[in-house]
């Protein structure tokens, strides 16, 4: 079939039409809530073991003088309790307190601070972030989307007069729409496509196929469409000033002809990066308190690592 400018502007009224008629729903894993409790906390007791194994895998150079305080792994798990904690660095150093017995930790503030830019502390937790990905196995089947998140206490993402304002984030994440798990992070001061661009370069940088994608009307570029393989299948909506085809957007537009509500289903999944935002910043909050850029960076990398010890549902 030849597709003209006419044809173009009726697949898109008929796509619209069909969005506004049909609601669709991501179909979840009818998995019970008493199984995925039991799947997060077999992930909390293997945690330990993942730490300690990502931790072994750096090799710390002999250094003349006063040792470390903490080792790598101990570095990693104060990391790690910090971040779960949501708190502000005093306020962790009074609970460390009373958890000195279980943890065996006592150190100030200031440290804590430090970790967001220890670089041992930065290779621990992407080869945990890794290990994560290896246990549970990905699909390829994608969605992505971005968010933000504020530096201030009084102003929230979605209620901000302005999202450009610099009070603000950005944060770019890719998850597997069958395991629910995050493949791909990116972070950026700038803007949300500047996220997006680091999370597709961590993404080429793993290795990882991408089988099939979907993305929000805002991607829906030629250029967005370039950056993937020809034989990945891409979920997207096109704009309605839509004019010049090419060969990408053909191959999406004879996608939507074939079975435009089947389509949309798939599209729709899309969903699930939208729900894991949401449960992010309930359970790890919604505010960047560090100061220095590379330390907010890895305050919201530790957030998506985070979400993988803790998410089980996808979708199928």
């Amino acid at each position: 079939m030849r597709l003209s400018e006419k044809n173009v502007r009726e697949i898109l009224s008929m796509l619209e039409r069909i969005r506004e008629e049909t609601a669709y729903e991501s179909e979840r894993k009818s998995n019970s809530w008493e199984i995925n409790r039991k799947k997060v906390k077999k992930r909390l007791r293997n945690l330990p073991a993942y730490a300690r194994k990502a931790s072994e895998a750096i090799i710390r150079p002999k250094k003349v003088g006063r040792p470390q305080k903490l080792s790598i792994y101990q570095k990693l798990i104060l990391f790690l309790f910090t971040r779960m904690l949501d708190k502000s660095n005093r306020d962790t150093e009074n609970l460390l307190l009373f958890f000195k017995p279980l943890l065996g930790m006592d150190v100030s503030y200031k440290y804590i601070e430090r970790l967001y830019s220890d670089e041992e502390v930065r290779m621990a937790m992407h080869n945990l972030f890794i290990l994560l990905l290896r246990e549970e196995g990905i699909s390829g089947n994608f969605s992505g989307d971005g968010t933000g998140y504020s530096l201030s206490i009084t102003k929230h993402y979605r209620t901000g007069v302005k999202k450009e304002s610099r009070e603000y984030r950005y944060s770019f994440r890719i998850i597997d729409i069958d395991t629910g798990l995050y493949v791909a992070f990116g972070y950026s001061d700038r803007s949300e496509m500047d996220a997006f661009r680091k999370a597709m370069k961590m993404l080429k940088s793993l290795g990882v196929k991408t089988e099939s994608i979907r993305l929000d009307r805002y991607y829906s570029t030629r250029k967005i469409i370039r950056m993937f393989d020809r034989n990945a299948k891409l979920y997207l909506i096109p704009k309605k000033n839509l004019r010049n085809l090419g060969m990408g957007w053909r191959r999406i537009l004879m996608e939507i002809l074939r079975d435009p509500h089947e389509y949309l289903k798939q599209y729709f999944l899309r969903n699930l990066s939208e729900s894991g935002f949401s449960s992010d910043k309930r359970r790890f909050g919604w505010k960047i308190r560090q100061r220095r850029e590379d330390r907010r960076e890895m305050a919201v990398f530790a957030i998506g690592v985070l979400h993988n010890v803790f998410s089980v549902r996808g979708v199928g």
